[in-house]
């Protein structure tokens, strides 16, 4: 049980670290991404702004230069606007961008091409992203690492170009550290959750086996002054003869001994104190039902068994006989129709049995407490009532030992117990 708490707290816990850093990490490789993509756009805007298909085309650092060559000439870029205001714009990284541009006269010939200071693009493969993006029905956008943005400048229209393999390379570096360093994060996040999940869960497991050892140690103590108990009422019944005071000391002391008996079975499944063996799970289930067919046909209730044969499983016969026995017992005990079902059949590598029984119905907070110990969804039972509500956690004590799980559903209006334990592997021949 607390091993399933240790996982789930585990499990928790590092899923939503993993979710918290997923979303942090996203959030700024996006946002990054996204400044980076509004950056080439200025840029490309500033491009466009400078960009003249007339005339000499100028850097801003090479004004003046004697030798600054026409537009054509990937050694230059379009000057500052006429109008001499520069625009807010960061200018090392303007100069040290690589630029494109094709233009098209108004009849869709092909004006001008400019393939950037290196010739990096060849002219055909400009022209085919410029088709691209003319075709594309967009003003703006990205084909490779080449993102573009085209402006009708009145007498031509101008597909501006800039080559983003820097900014995309960086991308994927940053990507690539993110991803490592993430990975890294988790793994000590994960060696952290399960060091604060044993802590978490240590007290609770020593309070549980307190409580265990308490239950045992309190069982057998009981057992000597029950006997006791029982022995003078049997002395003073040879002396006085029967009489109702008696009788009731009999009567509580034999609810008492029950009761200690429950305390001790429970204790020692919760332990696994019981030695397994290979166990046919078909015959067992199929013989511990026929002392109850008697009992259930004096009630006016049939029991209907579905068993498949043939099913093994490693346990412990005493324990599993008991765990049939409480299931059909709770179902006779608290069932309200005349036909109570029984199934055992295989599903994959688990034996399924389900007890199931028309009964009152309950709600779901009902439902999470039926396994708890001395837990009754009828307070109302008086002291006549020989079920002290441990045959429940009797059973799931027992399934646990085994490596099963069980489970209590309402489907209206029937009760439904369902039992998975692993089946005994058998060797290949």
């Amino acid at each position: 049980m607390f091993r399933k708490t240790r996982r789930k707290i585990i499990f928790t816990v590092v899923l939503s670290l993993l979710a918290l850093l997923t979303v942090t990490l996203t959030t700024i490789y996006l946002s990054n991404r996204a400044a980076m993509r509004r950056t080439d756009e200025e840029m490309l805007e500033t491009y466009v702004e400078r960009y003249s298909i007339d005339g000499q085309a100028e850097r801003p650092e090479d004004q003046g230069r004697p030798d600054s060559g026409p537009i054509g000439q990937p050694d230059d870029l379009p000057p500052e606007p006429p109008d001499g205001i520069a625009p807010n714009r960061d200018e090392p990284r303007f100069r040290l961008s690589t630029f494109y541009s094709v233009s098209y006269g108004t009849d869709g010939e092909v004006l001008a091409v400019q393939n950037g200071n290196d010739a990096l693009q060849s002219e055909e493969s400009l022209l085919a992203i410029a088709e691209y993006a003319v075709h594309s029905g967009k003003q703006s956008g990205s084909k490779g690492n080449i993102r573009y943005l085209i402006s009708d400048c009145g007498d031509y229209t101008l597909v501006a170009m800039i080559d983003s393999t820097i900014g995309d390379d960086s991308q994927q570096v940053l990507f690539r550290e993110m991803l490592a360093i993430g990975s890294a994060a988790m793994i000590v996040l994960f060696v952290l959750s399960v060091f604060i999940a044993r802590r978490i869960v240590r007290p609770l497991e020593e309070n549980d086996q307190r409580q265990k050892r308490f239950i045992s140690d309190a069982g057998h103590e009981l057992k000597t002054p029950i006997a006791v108990i029982s022995a003078n009422s049997e002395l003073l019944k040879r002396q006085i003869g029967e009489n109702e005071w008696l009788s009731n000391i009999d009567y509580e002391n034999e609810r008492m001994s029950d009761l200690v008996r429950q305390l001790l079975v429970l204790s020692k499944a919760e332990n696994g104190q019981m030695p397994k063996e290979p166990v046919d799970l078909s015959k067992l289930v199929d013989g511990e039902a026929l002392p109850f067919e008697s009992v259930a046909f004096e009630k006016d209730v049939r029991i209907d068994s579905e068993i498949e044969p043939g099913i093994t499983v490693d346990g412990n016969p005493n324990q599993l006989r008991q765990l049939v026995s409480i299931l059909l017992d709770n179902a006779l005990s608290h069932g309200t129709g005349d036909v109570i079902a029984l199934s055992l059949h295989r599903e994959r590598h688990t034996a399924a049995l389900t007890v199931s029984n028309d009964a009152e119905e309950m709600n779901a907070d009902q439902l999470s407490h039926l396994f708890d110990r001395f837990y009754r969804t009828d307070e109302a039972r008086g002291e006549t009532d020989s079920h002290y509500g441990l045959g429940l956690s009797i059973a799931q004590a027992v399934v646990e030992a085994h490596g099963g799980q069980i489970q209590a559903e309402y489907r209206k209006p029937r009760a439904v117990f369902t039992v998975t334990l692993p089946v005994k592997k058998t060797e290949k021949t």
